[in-house]
């Protein structure tokens, strides 16, 4: 066992592989903290598993000979002690890893000292059958990257965005392993900035069914899933913009801690970012026209209803009226003693409600 194990918490020990063999399935199994520890040298990762302060002390020991060398630690959703832990192994700063505990923190790149602290936040879609019965479009979660000299930590909160597809597919690339730690920041800014383009991608087909349902013939418009849509874009929005200053800082304030060569990789990540927040910006501008067009309509429906109220109002004031006259009971009144008095009075009010009914009628009111 390598020294030093029984001093770590459980949850950042490194992952056990035993044997597989026949369990009966746990109804609520306990998340693992620690997902993966590897150490990189020459941009080929050492067989082995570390624990993280195994794995920068490996680093360490080796840098005279490969200072290009580091060590990369992928965590997900960790308490406070067990991010202290880690913290205290790579001298991480309080503020960042307090953020990093309780995430719910906006996408922003902070520089401690020689080390820096970016946060992305992840989006995968939500497939629905409609757009119109949909409760949710996208899910998001965050990703907390610390990137110093000769180490990358990674923090995730949320059951996707997971890791493990980048660090495979850095593991098959040495070349771009050996640029350094923040080879991998592009590589995960990369990952994340890729998915959102496909979510807005798809988002497309969204935004097009509510127009069409916003301006389909019919009497009624629901606007709830307008609403739902608009909240989404608004979400995603929250998620994509905020990366544009970022990446300028990147690029501009961190040339000491970053090489030419992985900026230029950033820029190609900066454009991708940028074409997606324009996509989003644009199905913004657009849910808002479908927003006030919807309301448009909803108002012109509803003084619709109250020219169809106000006439048949008018209708039955005719003989309300009338009724309310011949109530009054006076002895002397038109028409009391006469035979024909109660249909001729029938009549009239009859006559006057068909002419006007047949008058609203003409004029759009019924």
């Amino acid at each position: 066992m390598f020294p030093g194990f029984d001093a770590l918490p459980e949850a950042l020990r490194p992952v056990a592989r035993p044997r597989q063999q026949h369990v009966h399935p746990v109804a609520n199994p306990p998340a693992q903290t620690l997902v993966d520890c590897g150490v990189y040298v020459d941009g080929r990762r050492l067989p082995g598993t570390y624990t993280p302060a195994e794995g920068l002390a490996e680093v360490r020991a080796r840098a005279p000979e490969a200072p290009e060398a580091f060590v990369w630690v992928g965590l997900h959703e960790p308490d406070e002690a067990q991010m202290q832990q880690v913290a205290d192994v790579y001298g991480l700063h309080p503020l960042a890893v307090e953020d990093a505990v309780h995430a719910h923190q906006r996408p922003k790149l902070e520089r401690y000292d020689d080390s820096l602290f970016l946060v992305l936040k992840t989006v995968k879609y939500v497939p629905h059958d409609s757009v119109t019965l949909a409760r949710e479009i996208v899910e998001t979660g965050e990703i907390m990257i610390f990137v110093g000299h000769d180490f990358v930590v990674t923090v995730r909160h949320g059951e996707h965005g997971g890791l493990h597809e980048v660090r495979k597919r850095m593991d098959c690339n040495p070349d771009h392993l050996r640029l350094g730690p923040y080879a991998v920041m592009h590589a995960i800014a990369d990952y994340v900035v890729d998915h959102y383009l496909d979510v807005t991608a798809l988002m497309e087909d969204d935004v097009d069914t509510i127009e069409v349902v916003a301006f389909a013939p019919g009497k009624y418009i629901d606007v709830e899933p307008i609403y739902l849509l608009k909240r989404e874009v608004v979400e995603l929005r929250r998620c994509v913009a905020p990366l544009s200053g970022a990446f300028q800082r990147m690029q501009i304030e961190n040339k000491d801690l970053i090489s030419k060569e992985v900026r230029r990789y950033l820029r190609d990540v900066a454009d991708h970012q940028t074409q997606a927040a324009e996509q989003i910006a644009s199905y913004d501008d657009m849910l808002n026209s479908l927003v006030q067009a919807a309301l448009a309509r909803v108002g012109m429906q509803q003084n619709m209803d109250m020219r169809k109220i106000s006439a048949w109002a008018g209708i039955i004031a005719v003989p309300t009226m009338v009724a309310g006259i011949y109530g009054m009971n006076f002895h002397f009144m038109p028409e009391l003693d006469s035979r024909w008095g109660y249909p001729s009075v029938i009549t009239v009010m009859v006559v006057i409600c068909v002419a006007l009914y047949f008058s609203f009628r003409k004029r759009g009111w019924l």
